[in-house]
Order: C-alpha cells, then structure tokens, then sequence
C-alpha cells in the first residue's frame, strides 16, 4: 500500500470532523466568490444602469421627475403597467445626455449644440440631446442608492458569513490533524515496544527519536497546511470556473488551458522534489542520532579530547543536509512564483486578446461590470494556484517523511499481550541451544544445563564467552537457532514474551533509571505495586542505610540514567526494582562488578535472604561472590568447558581455578 493511501486511511478515522470542515469550507467559498457578482450587479445594474431606457408614467415607486413628467426604468414595469413614450441617458464625458431616439449602436460618444454623436469605425449617427444639469441627474441616481445599500449589506453579510465559516474549517481541519498525529504518534510509539531488542543493535536511538518526532511533525504539516491549502483551492478554483463560465463559456474554456500546464509541472517537480527531500529525511535522522550519541557520551569525547574529530563527524553530515537543502530551494525558486507569474501573464495576453476583438464588434461590447468581474475572478484564480504550488515542496516533505514512519511501522513485531499465567516453580532447561547475533555466526554453541527451583546458577567467563547471550535468551530478547529452552517443562517459545517475563526479574551491569523517583524508578508505574512494597525492596535490599541521608528520603528525584546518583545507589534501586515484583527467576548481570566494596557488602547480605525460594541466575567477574552457588557454569567461546560447584571446580584446576587463582593474586597485590 502506498504512503499517500495510508495517510489517507489515517486521515479518515476522522472523516467526519474533516467533512465537517470541508462543507463549512465549501460554504465560506461560495459566500466569498459571490463578492464579484454583487460587484459586477451594483456596477451594471444600478451606477451605470441610469443609461438603461427610462418610460414615462405616472407618479409612484421607482419613478423620477424631469420636465414635470415622471419617468421609470423599462425593466421596472409590470407586464399590465402602461408603458409611456421612451427616453435614454446617456453618459458623455462627465456630461449626461437625453435622447428621445432608440441608440443604433454605441461607440465613441461625443456632445456638441445640443447634438449627441457615436462613431463606432466607419459609422457615425446624429441625436438631437439635452444635458442634464446635477439636480436632475440626482433625481434619477437617487433611485438607485436604496438598492445599492441593500446589495452593500448582503456583501457585508456574505463576508461575515465567509469568516465565520472560514475560522471554522480551519479550526477543525487544525484539530483533525492534531488527533491524526496524535494517533499516529501512539502507533509509532507502540509499533516500537512491540520490535525486537536486535532491531535497536542496528538502528541507532537517534534516529528512532526522529521518526516519533520530526517525521511525524512533517506529516501533521501535510493535515494541517498542505491538505487544507488544497482542498482550499481545488473549491476556489472550481467555483471561479463556475462563475467564469457563467459570465463567458469561451474565456473560460481558455482558461481551462491552466490546468494540465499546472498537473504537467506538479509531476515534473515532484520527480526532482522527492530525491532531494529523501536525503534531507535521511541526514536529518544521522544528525539527530549523533547528537543523541554525542550527549550520551560526551564525557569520554571531552576525556580523550575527541571534540574535534566528533566535529568534523557532525560537519560532514550537517554540510551534505545543507548541500540538499540549497537544491530543494533552487528547485522552488526556480519554478514556484516564476511558474505562476508565467501562467498569469499568459491569461491577461489571452484576456486582452479577447476582449479587445470583443470591442472590435459592436454588437458584442460587453459591460462595464462583466469586465470587472472577468478581471476579479482571474486575479483570485492566481491566488490558490500560487497556494498550491508553494505548498508543494512540503507536500513531498511530508509524504517522504510518512514514506519513513510506514518502514518503521511495518517491521515485524510482535503484539503486546496481557495474558497471565501462575506463577511459574522457576525450573530451567537449556537443551542443545545454540544462538547467534548473525545468521551463521553461533555465538553459543549446544549450550546443556538445569537450574532446579530455588537454586542458584553463576556464568563465569572471559568477555565474549556468551555468559549474557544465555540471559538474552532466557529473557526472550532474542530466540535461539537451534535447540530449547524449558520453563517447568514447557518451551518458552510457545509462551508470549511478555507472559514469561511477568515471572521474571533482571538487573544488569549498568542499569537504567527513569526520570521520576526513586520510588518511581522501583515500581516504574505499576499499578500492583504499592508504595509499602517498595519501601520494604528497598529495606531489602539494604538501601535505607543510603538513602536515608537523602533530602527527600525514597521521593528524592531521579533524572535520565540517574547521572546525579553513584553507581552503587542506581545498582540497589535496580536490586529493588527486580524484589519489588517478585520473580520466580532472578538474573543478576554483572550486578556488582561496578559497586563499591561497601555497598556490595550490604547487598550481599540481602542476597542471601532474597534467594530463597527463587532461581537465580548470576553472571559475575568477581568470582568470590559465587562461592556459594549451587553451580558455576564456566564458558569459553560459546560452550560450557567447565561445571559444578566452588569446591569443585577447584579441586579440577581447571579454568575456573586459574579464574580464581589470578583475581585472588591481583586482590592480594592490591592491598
């Protein structure tokens, strides 16, 4: 499905705010394109509709009096009225003259000793005339103000009529848009929970921000200006060529002319448009993610004084968005107005031209009004073509931007569910699994073990010997290749993700706090857990010794990542996190290797109570913190080489105890 269709599925999910807006819209046209027909009615029928034949009667409504007779407009009288000897004013100069004569034709006017003259080329005619002096010409005019207030009015009217209706579809068009984004953002946002942790390895979190946000900010740009501007002008324009071929069917089949010139350049310019914008999107997101990677390590940029070369990694890609952005703005300034000045030069040639071999038949002069309204309705043609024509370059803006947020939104996930299970015993399987990042590429290797209820399992190791990978996969934040692994005796991939982890609880190396509290960051918003059972993790897990000096105790603020607080209070908030929601499993990654000999001395006093009853899984650099493990698990290069308990382990000498031997040594020479 194409990206113009989706946003048009989007976009009706609240058709009926969107019809809504555009009838008002429609109504606020019509009311709005109405102006010149009053215009061209108040010209012809009333400033210069004295010039009509007038009939002498006698005295009532719509009558003036000249010479002591009364006279009323041709077309004013009823078909039983009796219809008196006719006359006609004509206008020469600034002069008005009376005829007694029915006019041949009409032309070059001019008036001399009582003598009218017209001359249209080779014809000329002689009236007899008599000038109208201000106060009889007032008598006549004075006929004419009632109806021209009342035209006045309704225009006034139309225009209020016009505004109200305008505010009104742009503040629902404005608001149907903000509800699109609005949900397109929590799809976005929810698409992304339901992606697999390996798809954030190779996307990084800057560019994941700009989908959520710049993208989707380019696409309510599209709702909000760009679609408005056009359904806008697609009504204008349509109602202006309703009212041209009102007014004359061959002007405005000329100007007919105007549209597939327009479609013609709209193709041609999207062609270029779109290649360029594609490349704006993409630089955008690289200089959102290196900024974001630049914040998050500017610590080490500033330590190894890499400012410079993180400087030039910014200015490459800063200068390449800038090189497309000047291409995009030479496209429009090259086309843009140019292409609207052009099309609207060629209709006043054509207008001209028309009008002029118009005048060239006497028969065929058209009215002063007409002319007006002719002139009116082309000047407003031009103004929604220029509105449609500038909004192009953000129409592809948008379009290449919805063109992202739809790839990111058709990745395969896997849908949050909210099912439940009891709580599992905690016995463990790994049978012959094998797993790697890459296809081809095993990481682990026909890894076999068993964790029984209640015990506890250490994975020791040298970096990169696929102690976190078995997390990883016990977790379900990837899925093994070969091989299974059982939970009380069912395969974990026959359960959802979201079911199994309900049972479990993690800490990792380096763990992530939320902006909040401390209370917060334990409970992270969970409705179950109350404040009492994250005071008692807490308790547990030894923190109100470090907390307590605090100035807002437990409710003490956290910002992104805790950076305000030591590793070893994010570490113990991490430990709470875990207890709070009681696992039936338990994996402690790495949890104490950045801890301060102190602060693990308080946790591993916890431990001891906190294992109890749960299967817990510790991977861990300090070996003497595994001592009293049920079973240590040595891996290296993928495989288990090595297993069974401490006493064990070192009475083969293996591995383990070389492990072991040289961290005691380097112990022994650090104090």
């Amino acid at each position: 499905m194409n990206t113009g269709r989706r946003l048009t599925e989007y976009a009706l999910q609240y058709k009926k705010i969107i019809f809504t807006a555009l009838f008002m819209l429609t109504i606020s046209v019509v009311t709005d394109l109405a102006g010149p027909f009053i215009a061209k009615n108040i010209i012809d029928q009333h400033i210069l509709g004295i010039e009509s034949v007038w009939n002498e009667t006698t005295r009532g409504k719509d009558t003036a009096e000249y010479n002591g007779k009364f006279y009323k407009k041709e077309k004013n009288f009823s078909s039983d009225e009796e219809k008196g000897i006719a006359i006609r004013i004509l206008q020469v100069g600034a002069k008005f003259v009376i005829i007694n004569e029915k006019l041949e034709f009409d032309g070059k006017r001019t008036f001399d000793q009582g003598i009218l003259t017209v001359e249209n080329g080779s014809k000329k005619v002689e009236y007899e005339a008599k000038p109208l002096t201000n106060k009889e010409l007032k008598l006549f005019y004075q006929l004419e103000i009632p109806s021209i207030i009342e035209l006045l009015i309704i225009y006034f009217g139309l225009l209020v009529i016009s505004a109200i209706f305008q505010y009104g579809q742009r503040f629902l068009l404005q608001k149907s848009a903000n509800r699109i984004i609005q949900k397109m953002r929590e799809d976005v946002f929810e698409q992304i929970q339901r992606l697999p942790i390996h798809y954030f390895d190779n996307l990084p979190a800057g560019k994941v921000v700009a989908r959520i946000t710049n993208d989707t900010e380019a696409i309510r740009e599209l709702y909000v200006t760009v679609l408005a501007q056009f359904f806008t002008s697609a009504i204008y324009i349509t109602g202006i060529y309703a009212a041209l071929f009102i007014l004359d069917v061959k002007l405005a089949a000329i100007c007919l002319l105007l549209l597939p010139i327009l479609y013609g350049w709209m193709k041609l310019y999207r062609k270029f448009a779109s290649t360029y914008n594609r490349v704006i999107r993409s630089r955008n997101s690289d200089i959102n993610a290196t900024i974001n990677e630049s914040i998050g390590g500017m610590s080490i940029i500033q330590a190894f004084g890499m400012e410079k070369e993180t400087e030039k990694e910014f200015e490459k890609l800063n200068t390449e968005h800038f090189m497309y952005q000047n291409k995009l703005l030479s496209l429009n300034a090259l086309t843009s107005h140019n292409l609207v000045g052009v099309l609207r030069n060629m209709v006043f040639v054509a207008f001209i031209w028309y009008f002029g071999g118009l005048s060239i038949n006497p028969a065929s002069v058209i009215s002063l009004g007409v002319l007006y309204a002719f002139v009116d309705y082309i000047n407003r043609l031009f103004n929604p073509i220029q509105g449609i024509v500038n909004q192009l370059a953000n129409l592809e803006t948008a379009l290449v931007a919805g063109e992202r947020v739809f790839r990111l939104m058709d990745e395969q996930g896997e849908n949050v569910r909210k099912e439940r299970i009891e709580r599992v015993r905690g016995n463990v399987k790994f049978e012959h699994v094998s797993f790697g990042y890459k296809e081809g590429e095993y990481v682990l290797n026909d890894i076999n073990f068993e964790a029984k209820q209640g015990q506890t399992v250490a994975l020791v190791g040298h970096t990169g010997s696929g102690k976190s990978s078995i997390m990883n996969l016990l977790f379900r934040f990837y899925d093994c290749q070969k091989g299974k692994i059982l939970i009380d005796g069912k395969d974990i991939s026959s359960i959802p993700r979201q079911t199994i982890r309900d049972h479990m609880g993690i800490v990792l190396q380096d763990p992530y706090l939320f902006t909040g509290t401390i209370v917060s960051n334990v409970s992270l918003g969970d409705p179950s857990i109350t404040r009492e059972m994250v005071e008692k993790a807490l308790q547990d897990v030894g923190a109100d010794k470090v907390f307590r000096n605090l100035e807002n105790g437990y409710d003490e603020p956290v910002i992104e990542k805790g950076s305000t607080l030591s590793s070893g209070q994010r570490q113990l908030i991490s430990f709470a996190r875990a207890l709070a929601f009681n696992p039936a499993i338990l994996i402690l990654d790495e949890a104490t290797s950045s801890i301060d000999t102190e602060t693990e001395a308080v946790i591993q006093e916890a431990m001891d109570v906190l294992k109890k009853g749960r299967t817990t899984f510790i991977i861990a650099h300090r070996l003497s913190t595994i001592r009293n493990a049920d079973q240590i698990l040595v891996l290296d290069r993928g495989r288990i080489v090595e297993r069974g308990s401490h006493e064990e382990l070192m009475m083969v000498k293996g591995k383990y105890y070389q492990m072991y031997e040289l961290q005691k040594g380097s112990a022994s020479l650090a104090g």
